[in-house]
């Protein structure tokens, strides 16, 4: 089609950063942190076929690894800061 859609990770605490339809799709799939951009269209159903296309191409962490030839766990490193550990009450 004429759109094409740029998706990107984000720090976590940035929230959805997406316009009008790509929003929707994000709040439904449960997605919380990403920054998005649209070029070359502004019909919305444009706009939702691009982002699942988007979407589909995305590789896993494990197919990132194979590629560089690392493993997993070398690519996805623990925060130093701790953050997303859980504190007992």
């Amino acid at each position: 089609g004429a759109g094409r859609v740029t998706l990107r990770s984000a720090p976590q605490g940035t929230g959805i950063i997406a316009g009008g339809p790509m929003r929707a799709i994000f709040e439904s799939l449960g997605v919380a942190d990403v920054v998005t951009k649209s070029v070359g269209t502004s019909n919305p159903y444009n706009m939702i076929r691009a982002t699942f296309e988007a979407l589909k191409v995305q590789a896993s962490p494990r197919q990132v690894a194979s590629k560089r030839g690392k493993k997993v766990s070398d690519m996805v490193g623990r925060r130093a800061d701790g953050a997303g550990d859980t504190a007992e009450a």
